[in-house]
């Protein structure tokens, strides 16, 4: 099969087309015929050598979420059947014509969705539903604040978020971001280089926030917050260090939490899977959410769609299509 190959860590140039033998499913796994995968920031990380846990990334095959059919099923799955349009999270190997994946860590190809939007469900769903309403608990009523709100994880969580009853505020480096993200039903969408966050929304407060950014945003992100309000780190581009007042965070109760989701347990992912199928689906299938699809380019192109990511030009999604 025609791979992606990380020849070693490096820029977006270390990205090359490979053949290499097709993946055989364990037992407990499906094999499949890939249509798409999405393009995630950890991918980048991953190709820098700088991803948590990936250790010596020469000769690896990057992609965290992709869809396709299934071409053949391990002894033990009793789910899929070949031929059974799927889209799937795998903790690496997506950017390839085929890729195994745990069978219970495949969800449908939703109904009306194509299969370039179907790849860009996994990672960003179970990253959304995990940290926004599982470890923030984001309630109906309650408002959230999302940095990075016209990125795929940002997309996902505004119309997720407006879809259950909360309302949402962004923030975002331009006015063209912030419109995308008003459109997607965004209540506040402030431009991060025009306008300071903490100012507009500090007589609102904020329940929520998911943070990407870290770095001098944590005290802010806090000052925001309500009593009893959460703070859940996704990423840290601007660094890990912070500095708040941890007597503030004692006197209001404030939750300051986070997660990565590749080194997670297969258990916790198929758990997860679940959930996201049980209340993201419907949402689907109702149409108040559809992932949102900046540029698809071919599989061997996937340099130039880590160059595009690295930019942070892009509204949604950077999904690459694999013409077998």
């Amino acid at each position: 099969m025609n791979a992606i190959i990380i020849e070693k860590p490096g820029g977006a140039e270390v990205l090359q087309l490979r053949t290499r033998p097709k993946s055989v499913p364990a037992p407990h796994e499906v094999l499949i015929r890939v249509s798409a995968a999405g393009v995630n920031r950890p991918d980048v990380l991953m190709r820098q050598g700088k991803y948590a846990g990936s250790g010596d990334v020469s000769g690896q095959v990057p992609g965290l979420e992709l869809a396709g059919v299934v071409e053949a099923a391990g002894a033990s799955v009793r789910r899929w059947q070949v031929g059974d349009a799927v889209c799937a999270l795998v903790a690496a190997g997506g950017y390839a014509e085929y890729a195994v994946a745990d069978a219970r860590h495949c969800l449908p190809v939703p109904a009306g969705l194509t299969m370039v939007q179907a790849a860009a469900l996994p990672e960003t769903v179970f990253t959304v539903w995990h940290n926004v309403f599982q470890r923030g608990a984001l309630q109906p009523g309650e408002t959230l604040l999302v940095h990075g709100g016209s990125s795929g994880i940002g997309t996902t969580a505004i119309q997720l978020a407006k879809g259950l009853g909360s309302r949402v505020a962004i923030t975002a480096g331009s006015p063209a971001k912030c419109e995308a993200c008003r459109e997607l039903g965004a209540d506040w969408a402030i431009d991060y280089r025009a306008e300071d966050f903490e100012e507009v929304l500090k007589l609102e407060g904020v329940d929520v926030i998911l943070d990407m950014i870290g770095g001098a945003y944590t005290a802010k992100n806090l000052r925001l917050l309500k009593d009893d309000g959460r703070l859940v780190f996704i990423n840290a581009m601007q660094g890990g260090q912070g500095e708040f007042n941890a007597l503030e965070v004692m006197r209001r109760r404030l939750h300051i939490t986070g997660s990565t989701l590749r080194p997670r347990s297969a258990d916790f992912k198929a758990a997860l899977a679940a959930e996201v199928e049980k209340h993201v689906w419907p949402l689907l299938a109702a149409g108040s959410f559809r992932p949102v699809i900046h540029q698809t380019l071919l599989l061997a192109e996937a340099s130039a769609a880590h160059t595009l990511m690295e930019s942070s030009a892009h509204i949604g999604k950077i999904v690459l299509e694999v013409q077998q």
